[in-house]
């Protein structure tokens, strides 16, 4: 029986080691075994074996000292995984696309192998921390570093931390000496490996073909009159309405300048010259049209589409009654929302700047801060105003129920289902914006299903197979700690990601107390009792509450006192017995917090937290840092038992809110000024 040789695998970090072990293992077991490390986890003092594989030649630095000089040595190749290389293939050619890594190096090494392999129809745009943005891309193209890709991207397509490749693996091979035994595994697996992308390629070529036919046929139903052409006038695609009003088939004019048959110097103008006005009144042939113009300028296309203006307004006007009779419209302003205080105002001033851009929000806030009044305040200061807005209440509703209200369902779909089946919230709101309230009671199927739409931009109906484009903003609000339930697997990481693109926090009413009197004279007047008078006993007997029912519970208090009072004058006599209010639910202490503390306290647990903090203060005291390998060992010395996971997003939170800095590879984290002074203030509680 031969011996069984021994492999030291070093990498950079924790992702790439746990997935080259798995690969390597795959290749040589059982002739072989493999011992790994990870240098940001720490690395013993000598490693020795029958081979030695580093994952780059960038930690030769940070390893030469622990490494046996006569053990053979292999820097490995490494190229990307091609389980993912087919989502990438189908981006459209001249896509600019962030290609985001760890360090510069490697960041560019990426590009320069994935255009090497061909894959070089993108626009590959560089990111690595401490590099320069490109505000410009939507898509971000990672090998494994997800946590690294800027928060206004859109997509981020993970392609895992990159392989070693074919001929590093035979090195390996030779190095052992088991390249006989082993070839033909090997030979095996990257055969499997390119039947597989074949197949998945082909699949596409398929579908896409099929998808260009549907698609000639929606266009060829609507009733504009489109032609899309190129920077020059060169003609690329048609509808009928359009052959009919150039009066030339779509065979002849395909490719041929529309300059050719659109004459008409005002037209032309608008559509090859105009930079400010997306859409116009012009006559063409005796007839007026709103003439619509859109400029892509990935692919340097522009659609242009004539419409029948009577039509036009009709249609609107038409659904504006509709929307209006429906409900659908969001009825509060930014002036609806009451209070002066320092926090509220904040919310609000944020508020308005997230109303001005139009990506996804997560609204995040105790049960009654007035989620919904934000949501609705946000979407009438959008550019969306003009379009719906459809709310939907996730803890009210069963999963099957979400499911056909959100997407609709075709007919047949299931035993009830209506005849002609049902159109959905997302595509009744198309044009404006859908509110997506208590998001943390979703299922995963429905997260999943969620996740698609804020991916795609599209929808399928329950029980149908035809795909659904749509034009929705979704505001999403939740009272539940949401990185709490992705710790324990009740949330997906991925899609609370892509709700949070952008964010606002709405501070409770206890953090806000100078705003209780203004309250309550608008929910006085709101009730028809704007004279009544509120004695300044009772105004203090209010501010000593919690109000952990927020504005909502003051609001029923209001109404109970209206009701019991006698004259003209609410006394202390009318106020409710203490029962009547709202208590905390024991989660945490009854006490009183800055907002500092109380916005790091609906991240997680405060103790933990403060532990953390205090153990890397400790060991920064020593004039050393800490990892997260280390903080696991020492926090479980003090019965603090945290996971790397959660040790992990932990960091992250302190490290967002400025409270620690985190250093590359063994450098470890440090606490700040600001992190010290927070300290102080936990260690007071």
């Amino acid at each position: 029986m031969k011996e069984t040789k021994k492999i030291i695998l070093i990498t950079g970090t924790e992702d790439t080691r746990r997935t080259l072990h798995k690969q390597i293992h795959s290749l040589i077991y059982p002739l072989g075994i493999v011992d790994s490390f990870a240098s940001d986890e720490g690395l013993p003092s000598f490693v020795t074996g029958d081979l030695i594989v580093l994952s780059t030649g960038l930690l030769m630095d940070t390893v030469i000292n622990v490494l046996d000089p006569d053990t053979p040595l292999v820097i490995a190749r490494r190229m990307i995984d091609y389980d993912y290389i087919d989502q990438i293939l189908v981006l459209p050619m001249g896509k600019k696309v962030l290609l985001v890594n760890d360090v510069q190096e490697t960041t560019y090494e990426t590009i320069d192998y994935l255009k090497r392999l061909g894959i070089d129809h993108l626009n590959y745009k560089p990111y690595y921390p401490g590099g320069e943005i490109d505000l410009q891309c939507t898509i971000a193209i990672t090998p494994g570093e997800r946590h690294l890709v800027p928060n206004h991207i859109k997509e981020v397509i993970d392609i895992g931390p990159r392989l070693i490749d074919m001929t590093s693996i035979m090195e390996i091979f030779r190095k052992l000496n088991i390249i006989d035994a082993r070839a033909d595994v090997l030979s095996e697996k990257y055969i499997k490996k390119i039947i597989q992308m074949t197949k998945k390629i082909a699949q596409f070529s398929s579908e896409k073909s099929a998808l260009n036919q549907q698609l000639m046929t929606v266009i060829n139903n609507i009733n504009d009159a489109i032609v899309v052409t190129d920077e020059k006038g060169n003609i690329h695609l048609m509808n009928d309405n359009m052959e009919n009003l150039l009066k030339v088939s779509k065979k002849r004019a395909l490719h041929q300048n529309i300059r050719f048959y659109l004459q008409d110097k005002c037209l032309l103008h608008f559509i090859f010259e105009e930079v400010t006005e997306k859409s116009k009144i012009l006559n063409y042939k005796q007839q007026d049209f709103v003439v619509e113009r859109f400029w892509f300028e990935e692919t340097n296309l522009i659609v242009i589409t004539f419409k029948n203006p009577h039509e036009t307004l009709e249609i609107e006007r038409k659904l504006k009654r509709e929307l209006i009779n429906k409900g659908y419209v969001a009825k509060y302003h930014f002036p609806n929302i009451i209070g002066e205080s320092r926090l509220i105002k904040e919310a609000k001033e944020i508020a308005n700047k997230l109303a001005r851009v139009d990506y996804t929000i997560l609204i995040e806030g105790e049960s009654g801060t007035g989620k919904e009044l934000f949501a609705s305040a946000i979407h009438n200061a959008s550019a969306r105003r003009e379009g719906p807005f459809l709310g939907v209440n996730f803890s009210a509703l069963s999963e099957e129920l979400v499911e056909s209200e959100l997407f609709g369902y075709e007919e047949g779909a299931f035993t009830g289902a209506k005849k002609g089946g049902k159109i959905g919230l997302f595509e009744q709101a198309n044009g404006g914006t859908i509110f997506l309230d208590e998001i943390g009671d979703i299922s995963h199927k429905i997260q999943t299903r969620l996740l698609r739409v804020l991916q795609e931009k599209e929808i399928m109906r329950v029980g149908g197979s035809r795909i659904i484009p749509i034009d929705v903003r979704i505001i999403a609000a939740t009272n539940k700690n949401l990185l709490e339930m992705i710790e324990i697997e009740k949330f997906r990481d991925d899609l609370y990601h892509r709700l949070k693109t952008l964010y606002l926090h709405l501070p409770p009413l206890r953090m806000r107390k100078e705003d209780l009197e203004l309250l309550i004279q608008f929910f006085l007047k709101q009730e028809g009792r704007a004279g009544l008078v509120v004695t300044d006993e009772v105004i203090h007997q209010l501010k000593e509450y919690n109000w952990y029912g927020n504005v909502r519970e003051l609001k029923n208090i209001i109404n109970y006192m209206v009701a019991v009072s006698s004259g003209n004058t609410i006394q202390l006599k009318d106020l409710p017995n203490k029962n009547f209010f709202q208590r905390d639910k024991q989660k945490h202490k009854l006490y009183e917090v800055d907002d500092e503390i109380n916005k790091l306290e609906s991240y997680g647990d405060l103790k933990e937290f403060s532990y953390i903090l205090a153990m890397i203060e400790e060991v920064n005291t020593r004039g050393e840092n800490i990892g997260r390998g280390k903080l696991i060992v020492e926090l479980k010395k003090v019965n603090v038992i945290l996971s790397e996971q959660k040790i992990r997003y932990r960091l992250d939170i302190l490290e967002q809110q400025g409270y620690i800095t985190k250093g590359k590879g063994r450098s470890g984290s440090k606490i700040t000024i600001k992190g010290r002074n927070l300290l102080t203030k936990l260690k007071g509680l």
